[in-house]
């Protein structure tokens, strides 16, 4: 059954190890620690959030695109530590093609590597299919972002190509994006519960 996307519905995941709520303008105040003590976090991202300035333009951003319809982004919470952890969103959400794509995933530097990022995407991808309808999910990351890319690897995303020279880096160079996805039928058919077994 298809629900179709309302961006003034509050959805609210979790399971035993995490909670993911709608961002709101108040969680600046709890994002802005990782903006200006660990700015290296977005060495990669299209949106960078550091310092001060760069966490209020991400939290606004985020929020217009919400009231727009074109996003929904989420605040990561950890329940093992019970802190706030990060960032991760739907964006270039589709319902008339049933897909979206799911990014703007971020951890502070406690929580990487510790399982958190797998409980995130197994909820959000759960909510995506089951919930919403979709029938694809789209993941993008920086060609060179190793991490990333065989993270996406490991929640069963298989790869689509890469699209050359999208952007300009601060750096003067320009980022070539590798494109990912998992469709309904590979979730139904294995990739849910492979993923599943890796929660423990």
């Amino acid at each position: 059954m298809i629900t179709p996307f309302n961006s003034e519905d509050e959805y609210i995941l979790e399971d035993e190890r995490v909670l993911l709520r709608p961002l709101v303008a108040s969680d600046f105040n709890i994002l802005l620690p990782y903006a200006i003590n660990e700015p290296d976090t977005w060495r990669y991202s299209a949106v960078n959030p550091a310092g001060e300035e760069g966490m209020r333009t991400y939290v606004d951003g985020a929020l217009k695109a919400r009231a727009e319809g074109k996003e929904y982004a989420f605040i990561v919470y950890d329940k093992q530590t019970n802190e706030y952890a990060g960032c991760t969103r739907f964006y270039d959400i589709q319902p008339q093609y049933q897909s979206l794509q799911l990014g703007y995933t971020w951890y502070g530097e406690k929580f990487r590597a510790t399982g958190l990022n797998r409980h995130c995407k197994f909820l959000l991808l759960q909510f995506a299919f089951e919930q919403l309808g979709m029938v694809r999910v789209e993941f993008r990351a920086d060609a060179n972002n190793a991490r990333s890319i065989a993270a996406m690897k490991a929640l069963g995303c298989k790869v689509d190509g890469t699209l050359r020279s999208v952007m300009p880096l601060e750096d003067g160079t320009r980022r070539n994006t590798i494109v990912l996805s998992i469709l309904k039928d590979e979730w139904e058919s294995g990739a849910k519960e492979a993923l599943k077994g890796k929660l423990s």
